[in-house]
């Protein structure tokens, strides 16, 4: 398999990939995806919609407040303007693809409420199936579009670039090595949730994206930052399905197995800002407590009509929330972090963009703001597509020595040990002696050519970061630096050469011991 290299190349099935390809009409694409499209994807999971300051008492500026406020000192405000000022284009985009959100009495879009956001400004499809409703949606445009063509049941196992801009991308197909030859590439890998054991993300999404950018000698950031979701439904399901914040949003409370409200007494209660009440469930879990979403009274009878999602998995699960408390517990859910890019989406490296959550944006920070994923990933799709045509990326002449691709086995022994590792040392409370742990075992891990070796080097990269910010912030918790510095209010940047000479210094003081 080979294209000509002026072709663009994604790489991701997400709302992010199907996005940037839809927008870069009529310039031809090529799509990569690792499973047939709407499977393997966290956009199908999303429950809790899309923010777009849509209300009359609402504006872009006060959606950039509340979105600023949560990414606790470290979120760009240029970027975040930018963002919730494209939100209603973005809306309308949706809208003209066909995607059918829900409406109120009146006709208009219905605008739901969620934590942290100061108006109601969350528009849903299908009650709590936003994310399904328009994957769906986008499919079908993307499969109507003649410029774009899509292969699948594809991994992608290397990024090549040379003289710091890329050359193309090799993978696997059907057990089969493969070369591509591009000169622009953008990655929608998606996020981590898969490097841990408690999640609520495809197993794939363990950081595949920013990794194969970062071998091919990308800069990275704030990878440290992880948002670990409050109310993942917890039935014995791997990942673990996902009770949406507008329930909490609707008035459904927290309770112990005791009937203690122990959100009570926080400010904001059940919409205080997700790393708040995921690290108060958090404490529960650990201080010996079952913890449950109850819904019984705010919702009750409504809850099929209004939470039909997350009412068929309960179900499913032998629950019945009419009548049932949920059991819930914090789980891997968004990665703010990943490969650094500016406001056109483009890396350090030439030619290569990156887009959704495996992108480092500035928009989240420290921790996002609900429903902010899948406008980031709309938004910086149409910032991508632009930047793309307006730049006309052309063949590079001079020539290139093929690669001889080979296949790279799954190791499941090694998944299971890094997931362990993840969710033991680099979860939602962290300390340096843990993460140094953690650090030295993954980077041993992720050398070998084994597929899991990359997961391994995802998680080495997020446990070295999270050791440097000594101090907790956003999703951030260092049970050993408790308080939030205004030294560290900073990004944390690192490339591959970068972790390599963390952990061996790492390495040199084990010794030293």
């Amino acid at each position: 398999m080979n294209l000509r290299p002026s072709r663009i190349v994604i790489v991701g099935g997400g709302i992010a990939g199907l996005a940037t390809a839809l927008k870069l009409a009529p310039m031809p694409v090529t799509l990569l995806v690792k499973a047939p499209l709407g499977t393997e994807a966290s956009t199908p999971l999303a429950q809790g919609g899309i923010a777009a300051a849509l209300g009359a008492d609402d504006s872009p500026r006060l959606h950039a407040a509340d979105t600023l406020a949560a990414a606790a000192g470290v979120g760009d405000p240029h970027i975040t303007s930018r963002v919730t000022g494209e939100a209603a284009a973005c809306i309308d985009d949706l809208l003209r693809y066909g995607v059918p959100f829900d409406r109120d009495e009146n006709g208009r879009l219905a605008l739901g409420l969620e934590a942290a956001h100061s108006r109601r400004r969350i528009v849903h499809a299908g009650g709590d199936a936003t994310g399904r409703v328009v994957i769906e949606t986008l499919i079908r445009a993307v499969q109507r579009a003649e410029h774009i063509e899509v292969i699948d049941n594809v991994r992608v196992t290397e990024v090549l670039a040379e003289d710091g801009a890329v050359r193309g991308v090799i993978g696997e197909r059907a057990g089969t090595p493969f070369f591509l030859s591009t000169s622009a590439l953008v990655l929608a890998t998606g996020g981590v949730g898969g490097l841990y054991t408690h999640t609520t993300n495809p197993l794939g999404s363990v950081g595949s994206g920013f990794v194969l950018a970062a071998r091919a000698g990308a800069v990275l950031r704030d990878v440290e930052f992880v948002q670990f979701h409050p109310t993942a439904i917890a039935v014995g399901r791997d990942p673990m399905p996902l009770a949406t914040e507008a329930l909490r949003g609707e008035g459904a409370i927290l309770v112990n197995q005791r009937g203690e409200r122990f959100m009570e007494s926080v400010p904001g209660r059940e919409l205080a800002p997700r790393d708040v009440v995921a690290r108060a469930i958090w404490r529960q879990i650990e201080g010996g407590n079952d913890v449950y979403l109850d819904a019984r009274t705010a919702v009750g009878e409504r809850f099929p009509a209004r939470f039909p999602a997350v009412y068929a998995l309960c179900m499913e699960a032998g629950l019945d929330p009419v009548k049932q408390p949920i059991p819930v517990r914090p789980a891997a859910h968004f990665h703010m972090g990943g490969i650094a890019v500016d406001e056109r989406g483009r890396s350090s490296i030439e030619g290569l963009w990156a887009c959704g959550e495996v992108a480092a944006t500035g928009l989240h920070g420290a921790n996002r703001l609900a429903s902010n994923s899948l406008l980031e990933g709309l938004a910086f799709a149409r910032w991508i597509a632009q930047d793309i045509a307006g730049s006309q990326p052309q063949p590079r002449m001079r020539p290139f020595a093929m690669p001889d691709p080979k296949p790279r086995p799954f190791d499941a022994a090694t998944m299971a040990e890094v997931r362990r590792i993840m969710t033991q040392h680099v979860g939602v409370v962290r300390n340096a002696e843990g993460l140094r742990t953690a650090a030295l075992r993954l980077s041993e891990l992720a050398h070998g050519d084994s597929a899991t070796a990359d997961a391994a080097l995802a998680g080495a990269f997020i446990a070295v970061a999270a050791l440097e910010r000594r101090e907790s912030r956003g999703a951030h918790c260092r049970s050993d630096y408790p308080e939030t510095q205004e030294a560290w209010a900073r990004h944390i940047e690192l490339t591959l050469a970068d972790l390599e000479q963390r952990v061996a210094s790492l390495q040199a003081q084990r010794v030293a011991v």
